[in-house]
């Protein structure tokens, strides 16, 4: 495990800009978990995240009721990957900072203008993940080769080697 901070490192916002699917972790008004992948998240600043909201009304009750929240990055193939948390509020279309993080948008085509507003985590804590398999000297080349090809026989005819 990476040490905590409150800034989005280069490598972090590497991961989430190469990534893009962030799984969020919030809690409903009765105390339940709910973990909800979000495939559109961009990096505003070093302490910001967004996710353009398209349908989720589930997590946007959630963050009303409470803002507290965790995003979890992972690149597969690497096995490392980030997670963050912070506080999530949603900005509306009608809301005068709108016009100020659609930019962030603008390479997302139809799909940007599909949504109903976004929302903003201010991070808090930001911490850098690895697998245990670091520990025990493997490199990232090497883990990625491996998983590289793992993904490959789970291909039509390919078969599945799990470790």
């Amino acid at each position: 495990m990476g040490q905590s901070t409150a800034k989005i490192t280069d490598e972090m916002a590497k991961t989430v800009t190469e990534q893009r699917l962030g799984f969020l972790a919030s809690v409903s008004p009765d105390g339940a978990p709910n973990l909800s992948p979000k495939g559109t998240f961009v990096v505003v600043d070093g302490s910001t995240l967004a996710y353009a909201e398209l349908r989720s009304p589930n997590t946007l009750r959630n963050i009303a009721a409470n803002p507290r929240v965790e995003v979890n990055f992972v690149d597969s193939f690497a096995r490392k990957g980030c997670r963050f948390k912070g506080k999530a509020r949603f900005v509306g279309k009608d809301d005068v900072a709108f016009s100020g993080l659609r930019p962030h948008f603008d390479g997302w085509g139809d799909l940007a203008d599909r949504m109903s507003g976004i929302v903003v985590i201010d991070v808090e804590t930001a911490l850098s993940v690895t697998s245990p398999a670091y520990d025990l000297g493997q490199t990232e080349e090497e883990l990625r080769a491996q998983w590289t090809e793992n993904f490959r026989r789970m291909q039509p005819g390919g078969e599945f080697r799990g470790n």
